[in-house]
């Protein structure tokens, strides 16, 4: 995943996975807003450091982060990893979310995009950087919200 531990991430900068990308000042949402998109895959939304949330091309959730933890897509469902940091290594514990704390996220999620959605839509937003500085990343975020339909789907793999 394109993000570091530290809060300081440029991740318009340093996010290079992402060939597209713009970061974005919106109206009601706190702090930096990073939309990109992965070459032949889905886009990947970084609401300032936490939540993030990452799609592949079908649309379906592959990976996230919330409250300081990483989520990442398997089997269809979603699993939690929590970092455990001993004095010689760094081991990931695996949690998967039960049906309840999976909703939520997803609720989370749909609240977010919905929101970013009508302030592209009613621009209410300002492009403070964007790489390339030629593409249209603004449309084309523009447009693959529009074409959303419910909920999504939660992928089998993590991978993009």
């Amino acid at each position: 995943m394109a993000r570091l531990e530290e809060d300081h991430e440029d991740i318009l900068q340093e996010a290079t996975a992402l060939v597209e990308r713009v970061e974005l000042d919106v109206d009601g949402i706190d702090g930096p807003l990073v939309v990109g998109f992965r070459k032949a895959s889905g886009p990947a939304f970084f609401f300032a450091a936490d939540p993030v949330y990452q799609f592949n091309s079908q649309g379906q959730l592959r990976r996230g982060y919330r409250q300081g933890r990483l989520l990442k897509a398997e089997a269809g469902k979603l699993i939690e990893l929590t970092r455990e940091r001993t004095s010689s290594s760094v081991n990931l514990n695996r949690h998967p979310l039960d049906e309840q704390q999976c909703n939520d996220y997803l609720a989370q999620l749909e609240e977010h995009l919905e929101e970013l959605r009508h302030a592209l839509e009613s621009g209410s937003f300002r492009v403070t950087g964007q790489v390339p500085a030629d593409a249209d990343v603004v449309g084309r975020v523009v447009q693959w919200l529009a074409g959303r339909t419910g909920r999504p789907g939660i992928a089998d793999l993590p991978n993009a």
